[in-house]
């Protein structure tokens, strides 16, 4: 079989991830992968793998968008695959209008993966409108039912996202070499229990509620320092210049390091003690969450969204009620004086995410 991905960019993400694992998985598979998106940083690691990519600019959320129609139109008449399978509201939208001037004998199939908590609106809705509709956890399932009645439920599919076990292995720890370039540049850091707050920096991932935890843990556990792992955007660069002021003002600059962005979370987050996640929202699933809990190292996060989907798996210590602030600290400071273990990780496998997508895909052709 032939399979069309859409989406906007190739650059980084969950949803980038996403499409370049089903690729691989595709040609693994003995079978054809097709990708269209406007480029990015991924695209030769795409084509190394064995697939093929097509530069289209279906990226933009504006009315200049709608020139693509025709150009997508002949490229879909021109792959001829047998499924089309969409990720993001812009290229969904487009494909809408692509396929409405395709034959209807000559239509591909048309898949949907809804990623994120989007607006409930029309603009949105476009997301349910597939043979087909693959939630990325059961919160989005959720999501779909009680804001979407026009997407039938047998039509949603919840497959969970998956991460590669050899990647994320239990007990990892970094090489020596990379411990001691840290230390150096980081000496701060050097024998204290790392708490961990892994994400971007913007308003929405619970920096402020960490600045007040280590306010309060700073007396008592004088060994306790939290690493904010993610880097800022130019237009969040002001948020961060607030942030690092309230940390000077309250005298904790010795307590809390940002580190920016890094390619090689598995290391920080291996040699955490504690990662936190802390999103004032709920997030469709958490990859960071699982991919610590995979390498051994405890999360303590909010109960709501794909994360408590995944805590209350594998970790179920690890869920704090949403805004709870009074058990937040007390299970932060259990953890810091009994260290706790985490089983190795058998669920949430990129094999499963995988498998489960060609499975869906076969069965839409059947139909």
């Amino acid at each position: 079989m032939k399979v069309m991905q859409l989406l906007p960019e190739l650059n980084s993400g969950g949803v980038e991830r996403g499409t370049l694992e089903i690729a691989r998985a595709l040609v693994q598979a003995g079978h054809q992968s097709v990708v269209v998106s406007n480029g990015g940083r991924l695209v030769a690691e795409l084509e190394a793998q064995g697939s093929k990519h097509c530069s289209l600019a279906i990226h933009k959320k504006a009315l200049s968008s709608l020139w693509q129609i025709a150009p997508l139109r002949a490229l879909i008449e021109k792959e001829q695959p047998d499924i089309v399978h969409v990720r993001s509201r812009v290229p969904a939208w487009l494909t809408h209008f692509a396929l409405k001037g395709i034959p209807k004998a000559k239509r591909p199939h048309l898949i949907s993966t809804v990623h994120g908590f989007y607006s409930i609106n029309r603009y949105s809705q476009i997301m349910t409108q597939a043979e087909k509709v693959i939630a990325v956890s059961d919160s989005v399932v959720d999501y779909i039912t009680q804001n979407y009645k026009n997407c039938p439920p047998q039509d949603i599919v919840r497959i969970y996202r998956g991460i590669d076990a050899n990647a994320f292995p239990h007990g990892y720890m970094p090489s020596t070499e990379w411990q001691e370039q840290i230390w150096q540049d980081f000496p701060a850091l050097k024998d204290k229990f790392l708490i961990c707050l892994p994400g971007r920096i913007t308003r929405l991932k619970g920096h402020e509620t960490l600045i007040a935890l280590m306010q309060q843990l700073k007396r008592e556990f004088p060994q306790a320092h939290a690493v904010v792992v993610g880097g800022a955007d130019p237009k969040k660069l002001a948020y961060l210049d607030e942030l690092k002021t309230t940390i000077e003002v309250q005298g904790l600059t010795d307590c809390i390091t940002f580190v920016g962005h890094r390619s090689d979370i598995r290391e920080w987050l291996a040699i955490s003690d504690l990662v936190l996640c802390l999103s004032n929202q709920a997030e469709t699933f958490g990859r960071t969450v699982l991919e610590a809990l995979s390498v051994g190292t405890p999360v303590v996060g909010w109960q709501r969204g794909g994360v408590a989907e995944i805590l209350s798996q594998l970790y179920p210590q690890g869920l704090v009620a949403v805004d709870d602030q009074v058990t937040l600290l007390k299970k932060i400071q259990q953890h810091i004086q009994t260290p706790q273990q985490v089983a190795p990780v058998t669920q949430f496998s990129l094999d499963d995410m995988c498998q489960q997508t060609l499975a869906l895909y076969e069965e839409i052709l059947e139909n």
